[in-house]
């Protein structure tokens, strides 16, 4: 490669971006990373769920998925709420959605996901080896908890094909959950909880703090952060990308990786290339903790209610739900009140709800929950993005195959079903 084909260009600095410009630089090519806010992580990876999930792979799409929507409807703590409006592109997405969900679907999906996941997994614990990058983390492992018999039984199933697939997890009986993770010794006692399924080697930690952070390692390694730049177009030669284009400054490289969540259709749309990527709006609330005693360590998945609680240092990260409905970034104060009242009737007294710092934004999501990495038509343009609520949980390993890609190499586990293409 010669050392002008040693140029790189990153769109977007959230935890996708800065792990794709921190390891193309740890590969040695010269880096830049272009982002509208005034510094890393601003927007999805700001205050999420912050796990790193891999037992969270089961995609949205499935068997069980239309009858839940349909008993949701009009209620405003559904887990998985459309405000459907005149809007092509989410009609197209929803028909795309309602297409996987089938059980041979929802099969492939979760391979292609898991297979991603176990990587970024691995990947993660190389970076922090290398870095010695500190976030919160805790390597203690994920709990699902399930409150009806009948979701528990059927989690179990699903279980046991990511146990198939290679992931390890561990049923458990209430009495097993609660002594696993004492805060939850209340619920068990209250009869909140049927069961529990353990996945060990799964973590937690604060995804900005990793993504500032990692930001920071790679400045100092002669990545260049070009921050308060909105992207206007990409511009093109033949088949190739010839530049950026970010109001009257432009930039170029050799290689360009999109990394830009929900915002990559409409920058790919006017080069013809569709992918179905639509924003799901999520929430959190991030509580400080009045009594640490009284909330988890072990991080923990409320799986009926598809909410995620994750402790960080001396607060308490709560998220989830999602709705469909377009680019709107407004924060419904009721609606993210109810993740608080659902943290404190679990874990009663570990803090009060008027001290909740709450906080929304748009996770990118394919109608398979499976990301978009990969090639395109163009020469040197990789995808990066769609990677819904798994981010975080993906973001090493997703950076480790645009890195391959890029260099010409063989990715280190399988890609096909990744890329575009399959749409």
């Amino acid at each position: 490669m010669s050392k002008k084909d040693q140029t790189a260009l990153v769109l977007g600095a959230g935890v996708i971006g800065v792990t794709t410009a921190y390891t193309l630089a740890r590969a040695g090519l010269n880096v830049t990373v272009i982002d509208r806010q005034p510094g890393p992580g601003l927007e999805t990876s700001y205050a999420n769920g912050g796990q790193i999930s891999a037992c969270h792979t089961e995609p949205w799409a499935g068997p069980s998925t239309i009858p839940r929507i349909l008993k949701w409807l009009g209620r405003a703590d559904a887990p998985l709420a459309f405000r459907l409006k005149t809007d092509p592109a989410m009609w197209s997405w929803c028909l795309k959605f309602i297409a996987n969900c089938n059980e041979r679907a929802l099969a492939i999906n979760m391979e292609r996901m898991l297979r991603v996941a176990l990587l970024s997994r691995d990947a993660l614990i190389a970076v922090r080896a290398e870095t010695g990058i500190e976030y919160d983390q805790l390597s203690t492992g994920i709990l699902h908890i399930y409150e009806n018999s009948d979701d528990y039984e059927q989690a179990l199933r699903r279980a046991d094909e990511m146990n198939e697939l290679g992931l390890f997890r561990k049923p458990m009986t209430p009495q097993g959950c609660g002594d696993l993770e004492p805060a939850l010794k209340s619920a068990q006692s209250r009869g909140l909880l049927a069961g529990g399924i353990y996945t060990p080697e799964d973590e937690s930690g604060d995804a900005y703090a990793f993504t500032a952070k990692l930001a920071g390692i790679a400045e100092r390694m002669g990545v260049k952060f070009h921050y308060g730049q909105s992207i206007d177009k990409l511009l093109t030669r033949g088949r190739r990308i010839d530049g950026v284009l970010c109001g009257d400054q432009s930039f170029g490289a050799a290689h360009y990786v999109m990394a830009l969540g929900s915002y990559s259709p409409l920058l790919l749309k006017p080069l013809g290339i569709r992918v179905p990527i639509y924003p799901a709006k999520g929430y959190s609330a991030t509580l400080p903790l009045d009594d640490a005693a009284k909330a988890p360590t072990v991080s923990l998945i409320q799986d009926e209610k598809k909410l995620v609680y994750s402790r960080l240092g001396n607060r308490l990260r709560i998220a989830g739900t999602a709705e469909i409905r377009g680019y709107d970034t407004s924060l419904d104060q009721r609606r993210a009140g109810l993740i608080v009242d659902a943290a404190l009737e679990l874990f009663p007294g570990a803090g009060r709800a008027e001290r909740a710092e709450l906080w929304t934004g748009l996770r990118p999501t394919t109608p398979d929950s499976v990301p978009v990495i990969g090639r395109t038509p163009y020469d040197n343009l990789i995808l990066n993005t769609g990677h819904g609520t798994l981010g975080w949980t993906m973001a090493c390993g997703s950076a480790r195959i645009v890195t391959d890609l890029v260099l010409g190499r063989v990715p280190e586990i399988a890609i096909d079903g990744l890329d575009s293409g399959r749409f």
